[in-house]
């Protein structure tokens, strides 16, 4: 019977909750804020994790600052990492910001823009039949 989840999978998901508990536990640099860690994806072949995350309460200038700082301490997140996963090599960390959660707010936004203009143009409309 074939595995539910391939091993980049269970390594992303590892690497995924370590790194929730430790950037803010290992990470004292105040510009990095707290740090949402989205998703990760490994390679296939387990050399390169690329983490996606957002900064709560920032800007997206204040997001890309705390990915630069994430990205100088990639290097020491992945030496705490291989000291807790058991495994031969430790991918190397790549921080990326998730525009996702901004894009969705502004669609949210324009959706919510669409209805109301729905909303106006359907009372004009029953107020000009009344007449």
């Amino acid at each position: 019977m074939a595995r539910e989840f391939t091993r980049s999978d269970r390594v992303a998901d590892a690497v995924q909750r370590l790194l929730a508990q430790m950037i803010p536990a290992e990470i004292r640099d105040p510009r990095v804020g707290m740090v949402n860690v989205n998703s990760v994806d490994v390679a296939r072949d387990l050399s390169i994790a690329k983490v996606y995350v957002t900064v709560v309460g920032a800007e997206k200038e204040g997001c890309e600052q705390a990915v630069v700082i994430l990205n100088k301490a990639a290097g020491f997140l992945r030496s705490l990492i291989s000291k807790e996963l058991t495994m031969r090599s430790t991918p190397k960390l790549m921080f990326y910001y998730d525009f996702t959660a901004h894009q969705g707010g502004v669609l949210s936004g324009l959706i919510d823009k669409a209805v109301a203009a729905d909303k106006a143009k359907r009372a004009d409309d029953t107020d000009d039949s009344e007449q």
